[in-house]
């Protein structure tokens, strides 16, 4: 007897996970560890700059590459060709540096005579760490968006920080290492990450997250006057608990140097319409995002699927 078509899925599924686990993320993890400990070997400028270099040159040769283009021209429609390969080559070289960055994120300072990143805000940060209450920090895939939480471990505010945990546990155990400095728990996205979450704000703690990546069981929230699939949980936990939300913005000046801030917390209210209010929420949590994008497009990443194709 022939075996079933079902069968045969079912068989090219299960060889398919075994080479993924066996093969491809062994491979990966070696690749991604090997660069972590070349970047942190160099000093920190040299890192960022070489980083800066193979992004500009060779991210865009990236199939990938063609995502960003796609949603420039979608974002910018008013944008010619030179413009638009222009910013996604800027954006590379933003990325790269990025990933050089993140074995050195201990050495970033944001006080003292080495610091790195000038402030603007700080009151605003300073409120949250005083108030006694829970609350929130937002950003987006901005500038280097790791450097953000730095500020909360330098003033010693603990964070929870949510985000997504690779799929290859040998780069999650990389990640968690190259976070290990700033204080506060990692918490992965997900019905266990969410039970955390609640938990952190129960105990009057704080939360950080990256907001601006799609979510397919979202909801449909306006993103540069598109719908775009958008997490709900910050404006979730915001109404829950009443707390402040703090918008916070990283951008690159030039090399290794940033500038951050902290924005006033937005004004979040309720009408007792908890759908209604979410929605309206998100919706200025875009709106804020895209701000930002339009100001400086080379430094968010463009390579998310953030629309409906």
């Amino acid at each position: 007897m022939t075996e079933t078509p079902v069968k045969t899925a079912t068989s090219k599924n299960r060889l398919r996970a075994l080479r993924k686990r066996f093969v491809v993320y062994p491979l990966e993890g070696l690749v991604v560890n090997l660069a972590y400990a070349f970047f942190a070997a160099l000093p920190i400028d040299r890192a960022s700059d070489l980083g800066g270099w193979l992004g500009r040159t060779f991210g865009p040769r990236l199939g990938i590459t063609e995502r960003a283009v796609l949603n420039l021209e979608r974002a910018f429609p008013e944008k010619r060709a030179p413009e638009i390969q222009a910013i996604v080559r800027a954006m590379w070289d933003n990325l790269g540096r990025v990933l050089a960055e993140f074995p050195h994120l201990g050495e970033i300072r944001l006080c003292g005579k080495d610091r790195r990143v000038e402030v603007t805000g700080l009151e605003n940060f300073d409120r949250l760490r005083t108030d006694g209450r829970p609350g929130i920090f937002f950003s987006a895939h901005f500038g280097n968006w790791e450097v953000a939480p730095l500020a909360a471990t330098q003033r010693g505010l603990p964070l929870g920080q949510i985000y997504r945990s690779a799929n290859n546990r040998m780069i999650d155990r990389l990640i968690r290492r190259a976070r290990s400095g700033i204080d506060g728990e990692l918490i992965p996205k997900g019905a266990e990450g969410a039970r955390k979450a609640i938990a952190t704000m129960n105990a009057g703690g704080h939360l950080a997250m990256v907001v601006d990546q799609k979510m397919n069981d979202g909801i449909a929230v306006p993103f540069f006057g598109r719908q775009a699939m958008t997490a709900p949980a910050l404006a979730q936990l915001a109404l829950k608990f009443d707390c402040p939300v703090v918008p916070v913005r990283v951008e690159r000046l030039r090399g290794c140097r940033f500038h951050m801030t902290f924005f006033p917390p937005m004004e979040i209210g309720s009408t007792g319409d908890r759908k209604a209010d979410v929605v309206r929420i998100m919706t200025r949590v875009n709106a804020l995002i895209e701000g930002w994008i339009r100001a400086r497009p080379e430094q968010w990443l463009w390579l998310h699927r953030r629309w409906p194709e």
